[in-house]
């Protein structure tokens, strides 16, 4: 009881404690709730219909992407260019699949596992041929997928299979789930355009017009009164009226900003030009004093590797090419300058040698616990060839195909050639045809080869080419870092840039609506970090950024903000906007100034007698094509109307062009050979209107509520 007693007597302290610690619980986490809000936001890359689109899912995509394209191309790695080719490609075809299951939702279109299935087993997909799952003559087999796929799961899950082996049934996996779920989105995107294009037909009445569109065609004489004759002026509320008119063109599916920029190309100074070149001198005289080739051009750090093997002029650099074609045995040259790539370059010609361009082998690796055994085995294949063996009967003996391989100058060019592949390679060339011959690989085995083909002999250089690049030191680098941030210390405003950069040397140049979905700033590489602050919501127009490195380290950069255009339609605010509304407004005035020049003529002669009128023959014209007027440069498709429409003699005037005012007379009708077949005329027809209606993307898209903030990511 005393204990019960002394806990009341602290109750009011005792609440006051449970009410700290439940407001510390719920404080932690309505702070965790927002960290997890935050932290998914950050991970957004972009949305589509308002949905986000998470950064690990797409970069998913990416990478299955990226090992598609290597699987399907050999290759081991992608170029910086070839990454950035596919994530767009990516996201354009994340934005259609997306687009597509939305619309097809609505309409209760699906690819069913049975129709994909009834896909498969055609085959009559292009995609499906693709896949490494071929027939000898190019089909698709539906009975090796089979045999794959019943396969893959044994192979993964049997340890004595081996890793390399585990790795290539993988790729082969992944490539064909990816060629599967795109067979499944082409077929529900076609299902779509189906629907759409079922829904457009001709009649007689269309079928006539477009025949007699291509097949009539007039020969006029015309007069041109150019729109800068007329002086006008358009008021604000001419403006807006042009602008509502024209609102559609103005549409920005993304959100777009100007900017201006000074970009520094860090050169070679003279003093570095002039180091590089004694340093080369020094690499000559080594040669010429008969170093030691592949020590001095590793030493050199040249841009082209010395070969050990003769190799073809075509393997070198373009500019090399043609001076080691005409230069002699033993001679050397240099160093001098390649303007073409900025570098210094040494060469000196080794020898010429007269050798096949490709040589076709077929081999048996020799079986051994070690080098000895495989040599002693290697020696007995040898002594039964002679003997007479088969090559294939022994080949089968040992498991092994022994097919024959040709091997082309291009599979090593190029490459850096250890001993044993040199050793291998020269063993070949230097073989004669039919002859069996061992070749000891050191480390790695023993092998039985026979040259059983030579083809196509072609010269053959041993050469050593030293290829340096005029590069800055970094005492030049250093210099052009510190004059330039100093320029941007005494000029931080954009003001003061744009005043003052010409004098100091530096030019400032425009780059109008950059959009967040580019990959560089100015064309510049490395310029992410730039292109954030562009589209930072806290970059304010006239802002000027820091100072960037970039490029391939031997650029600076600064940016100025100095126009942002949001997303949707573009106001009449925007300068470039209603420099473009202004320029159709005044036409229209200007035309109709024009046109009440030409109201009393009553003829093509009373219209040239108008000051700066422009007379010209145009023939050829047709209603389903644009005139063009060659003396003014323009497509006139207004004049094409007009024409179409009149009858030959006729005079006909006041039509409103692209380049100015039009009167015309018909000199001549002329049809062409043609004869109009009225079902052919309406399928061609139809053909023509599901082209424009195939344009269906461009308008779904606009209806995606689509942001792309890949920017961020990449």
């Amino acid at each position: 009881m005393a204990v019960l007693q002394k806990i009341r007597s602290y109750g009011k302290v005792l609440i006051g404690v449970v009410g700290l610690a439940l407001f510390a619980f719920i404080a932690e986490e309505f702070v965790r709730a927002i960290s997890f809000r935050e932290g998914e936001s950050r991970q957004r890359i972009g949305k589509i219909y308002g949905e986000s689109v998470n950064y690990q899912d797409y970069n998913a995509l990416v990478d299955e992407y990226s090992d598609v394209l290597k699987f399907t191309n050999g290759l081991t790695s992608l170029t910086d260019e070839q990454v950035a080719m596919v994530r767009d490609q990516v996201w354009q075809t994340l934005l259609t699949r997306k687009i597509m299951e939305h619309e097809c939702s609505k309409l209760g279109l699906t690819v069913t596992d049975a129709e994909l299935q009834d896909i498969i087993n055609k085959g009559s997909n292009p995609m499906l041929a693709q896949t490494p799952f071929r027939t000898p003559q190019g089909a698709f087999d539906a009975n090796a997928l089979k045999q794959f796929l019943s396969q893959y799961d044994k192979v993964m899950n049997t340890p004595e299979v081996g890793a390399e082996t585990k790795e290539q049934y993988k790729q082969m996996y992944s490539y064909w789930n990816f060629i599967e779920k795109n067979v499944r989105q082409q077929t529900l995107a076609e299902k779509y355009q189906t629907l759409l294009s079922s829904s457009i037909l001709s009649n007689p009445i269309v079928a006539q017009k477009s025949f007699d569109g291509r097949n009539n065609e007039s020969d006029v004489a015309m007069v041109m009164l150019p729109y800068n004759s007329a002086e006008a002026t358009v008021s604000d509320s001419e403006l807006k009226s042009k602008y509502n008119e024209m609102k559609e063109l103005f549409l920005s599916l993304e959100e777009l900003r100007d900017i201006q920029y000074i970009d520094v190309n860090v050169e070679a100074s003279e003093a570095d030009k002039q180091a590089l070149y004694e340093e080369m001198e020094g690499y000559a005289q080594s040669l010429e004093e008969g170093a030691e080739p592949a020590k001095i051009v590793r030493e050199a750090t040249s841009l082209v590797s010395y070969s050990v093997l003769p190799i073809r002029s075509v393997a070198l650099p373009t500019d090399i090419q043609k001076e080691v074609e005409a230069m002699a045995v033993g001679e050397q040259k240099g160093p001098y300058l390649n303007e073409g790539d900025n570098t210094l370059n040494i060469i000196r010609v080794i020898n010429k040698v007269t050798l096949p361009d490709s040589i076709e082998v077929r081999q048996i690796v020799a079986p051994g616990t070690d080098m000895a055994s495989a040599e002693t085995t290697a020696d007995s294949i040898l002594t039964a060839l002679r003997g007479g063996e088969s090559v294939d009967s022994i080949a089968k003996k040992y498991d092994q195909p022994a097919a024959r391989t040709w091997i082309s100058s291009a599979m090593y060019e190029g490459q850096l050639i250890d001993e044993n592949n040199r050793l291998f390679l020269e063993t070949l060339t230097n073989t004669p045809v039919n002859q069996y011959t061992k070749i000891v690989l050191e480390g790695q085995g023993v092998i039985v080869a026979q040259v059983t083909d030579r083809r196509n002999p072609v010269e053959k250089y041993d050469v050593v080419v030293i290829k340096r690049t005029q590069d800055f030191s970094k005492d030049t680098y250093s210099k052009a870092y510190n004059e330039f941030s100093s320029f941007l210390a005494g000029n931080p405003t954009a003001e003061e840039i744009n005043a003052n950069a010409a004098a100091a040397g530096y030019t400032v140049q425009n780059r109008q609506s950059i959009s967040s979905s580019e990959h560089y700033v100015a064309g510049l590489r490395s310029t992410r970090d730039a292109m954030r602050w562009i589209f930072n919501k806290d970059t304010k127009l006239g802002n000027v950024s820091q100072l960037y490195e970039c490029g391939e380290n031997d650029h600076l950069l600064v940016v100025i903000l100095n126009g942002i255009h949001k997303k949707g339609y573009q106001t009449l605010d925007d300068p470039e906007v209603k420099d473009a509304v202004r320029a159709e407004a005044l036409k229209d005035k200007q035309a109709v100034m024009l046109q009440e020049k030409m109201e009393s003529a009553q003829s093509l002669a009373d219209v040239a007698k108008i000051a700066n009128a422009i007379s010209d023959t145009v023939k050829h014209i047709t209603f389903n094509s644009n005139a063009f007027v060659t003396k003014v440069g323009s497509s006139e498709p207004a004049l094409s109307g007009a024409v179409s429409n009149a009858e030959q003699g006729q005079f006909g005037k006041g039509v409103k062009g692209n380049a100015g005012v039009y009167a015309f007379q018909v000199l001549e009708k002329n049809k062409l050979a043609g004869t109009y077949d009225e079902n052919r005329d309406k399928e061609q027809s139809v053909l023509i209107a599901k082209r424009a209606a195939n344009m269906y993307l461009n308008d779904l898209i606009k209806k995606a509520d689509i942001s792309d903030n890949r920017y961020l990511f990449y």
